[in-house]
């Protein structure tokens, strides 16, 4: 049986990362690497990574003759994902199609489409495991969806292999993650330990956290080649003691590598010590959820954290010497003058990095019912909900005016004289040139936008 496991391009429309950052497809890695072994020999299982690929989607179908294509996704490759099936169905109207991924498995319903037979809700993994054996088996269409919500009806299970990498060898020297160059990905934990108002993470385990041994986790990081490692969890700087077991592991093993992890401002800025230790196994950088400077909306986020301590942990993480990518939400009554004071606030904490969010309620997480009615870009345009278009009706600003603020915010912090003499000594001529493209591209995205109004 042939198996295609397919992760989509980014519609034109979405303004996105992808232009500074391609990283590996984890999710598929794991459905390649869990094949029930008493099948593995009848399956012939390939990813194509369409970011990447120089292929066109339809001559590898071609080419390949596929019995099953399964794909995966967020909100902003729904109405992708369906043409993608639509397309597979065309050439080869037995073909059968499945997908999965984060919204998949919080939001499936949007995936509902007359091409796509099979939408893996929970434990995707198994859920796609069955397929196959019900294939293979000789089952009808409705017992094989039968058999996939017995299993959407069980605990979350998370004890995997561990991904193989192997199947995406022909593409890995492409994936990448700003300046760390090239780049893994590894999950230690799943789901997220606080109840962010906004956030998308925690919706997936239905609010539930769940984590790996650290022995698995050494263990995987000891067979991964690439030396610069992104750690994927929605919060790894959580547990003191786990993350201490964390370096004497990596010491006792004498693992060389670099690290890019997710951690709240809050934990930075109350365990300098713990981020000391962990910068001398290689912690390069941290990303974090500094999201504002009002205090009145880090309590409107249920973030549980202030202003003071967002300041405290920028000041730390300089003083260690760890790198900073700082992700704000933009409220949509910002004025001229909110836009100012911010980047006033970033430039005179040097911040380098900075990811601009205008307040994108995603649907499925908690907010989302309270601005479905300011919605000025409708829900279906599913390529837009990329956290960087405007989606709600600002208050105070036209919309030409926000995205307007926005690239003269990202201007004023980021290329400012003397962050761009710091990265060059830091990073290299070659490595910030390559920034500089993906950075331009993200610009011209947003140009269009100011220019259609």
């Amino acid at each position: 049986m042939k198996v295609l496991l397919i992760r989509p391009k980014p519609d034109k429309e979405t303004i996105g990362l992808q232009h500074v950052m391609i990283c590996e497809p984890l999710e598929l890695e794991y459905l390649a690497s869990n094949v029930p072994d008493q099948i593995i020999t009848d399956v012939d299982l390939i990813i194509y990574d369409l970011i990447v690929e120089k292929k066109p989607f339809k001559v590898i179908l071609e080419w390949e003759k596929p019995d099953l294509v399964v794909f995966t996704g967020y909100i902003t490759h729904v109405e992708t994902i369906k043409n993608l099936a639509k397309i597979a169905k065309s050439l080869y109207p037995k073909v059968l199609t499945g997908v999965g991924g984060v919204h998949a498995e919080v939001v499936g319903d949007d995936f509902l489409d007359a091409h796509i037979d099979f939408i893996y809700r929970k434990n995707g993994v198994d859920g796609f495991n069955a397929t196959l054996l019900g294939i293979l088996n000789g089952l009808d269409k409705q017992k094989l969806k039968e058999d996939i919500l017995e299993i959407e009806r069980k605990d979350f299970r998370f004890e995997l292999k561990h991904p193989n990498r192997g199947a995406t060898d022909k593409y890995r020297s492409k994936y990448y993650y700003m300046f760390h160059n090239p780049c893994a990905l590894i999950k230690t934990s799943y789901g997220c330990p606080f109840q962010c108002s906004f956030c998308f993470c925690k919706m997936i385990t239905q609010g539930k956290y769940f984590v790996r041994s650290m022995e698995d986790v050494i263990s995987e990081i000891a067979d991964i080649n690439e030396k610069e490692i992104y750690i994927v969890d929605d919060d790894f700087l959580f547990n003191k003691n786990r993350l201490k077991t964390f370096v004497r592991m990596l010491k006792e093993r004498n693992i060389n590598k670099n690290y890019l992890v997710y951690g709240r401002a809050d934990f930075i800025a109350d365990n300098e010590e713990v981020m000391r230790e962990l910068k001398t196994v290689g912690l390069r950088a941290v990303i974090v959820g500094i999201e504002s400077i009002r205090t009145k909306d880090l309590k409107s986020y249920n973030k549980k954290t202030t202003v003071e301590r967002n300041v405290k942990c920028i000041q730390t993480l300089k003083s260690l010497d760890i790198e900073l990518y700082a992700t704000l939400i933009l409220p949509m009554d910002f004025t001229k003058k909110d836009f100012k004071e911010l980047t006033r606030w970033l430039v005179d904490l040097e911040v380098t990095f900075v990811n601009l969010q205008p307040l994108t309620p995603i649907p499925g997480t908690e907010i989302f019912d309270d601005y479905k009615e300011r919605l000025i870009i409708p829900r279906e345009q599913y390529e837009k909900f990329d956290m960087a278009h405007v989606i709600v009706e600002p208050s105070c600003l036209s919309i030409r005016q926000f995205y307007m603020q926005m690239l003269m915010s990202y201007h004023a912090i980021i290329m400012r004289p003397k962050n761009m003499v710091r990265l060059l000594k830091k990073y290299g001529l070659k490595e910030n040139i390559k920034m500089m493209r993906g950075s331009q591209r993200i610009c011209f995205q947003y140009l269009r936008k100011i220019i259609r109004g």
